[in-house]
């Protein structure tokens, strides 16, 4: 880690919702943070905006998602394009591979709600908590 420790917004794109959690480098932890809105208009470019304007994040984190092998998904060249429609927001962009994070977050959540700490779990849920391990997964390569 360099210079002064940095905020950081991360997003699990989807094609129907976009996770986004924040992270902070300071105590090198990420919470699950809201559910932007995706669909055939594209993003919810407002609620992305209202998020950044909120929590003036330093850098901007995408989960880029990869079939086992680590070729490209289907839908790297739609993550692509959201990459470079994020530059708007004029913050440095990283890349990082998302492979696993809906199943392993699911895991969590599953084992949350059996020990009772958790209720019903939603795609929301779900989205919002892979955007953390996505941020999780930046900041732990940031300690190295």
């Amino acid at each position: 880690m360099s210079g002064t420790p940095e905020t950081i917004m991360a997003f699990d794109f989807g094609r129907r919702r976009i996770g986004v959690a924040v992270g902070q480098q300071v105590t090198s932890s990420a919470s699950p943070l809201a559910v932007a809105g995706n669909g055939q208009n594209g993003p919810d470019w407002q609620k992305i905006e209202s998020l950044v304007k909120e929590w003036r994040p330093d850098r901007l984190i995408v989960g880029m998602p990869a079939h086992a092998d680590g070729s490209p998904s289907d839908l790297a060249d739609v993550v692509d394009a959201f990459i470079d429609d994020l530059r708007r927001f004029e913050l440095p962009i990283e890349i990082v591979d998302e492979r696993y994070t809906s199943v392993e977050i699911e895991e969590i959540l599953r084992s949350q709600r059996a020990a009772g700490l958790k209720g019903r779990i939603s795609k929301e849920m779900i989205d919002s908590g892979a955007a953390m391990l996505i941020a999780e997964r930046w900041l732990k390569k940031e300690h190295q």
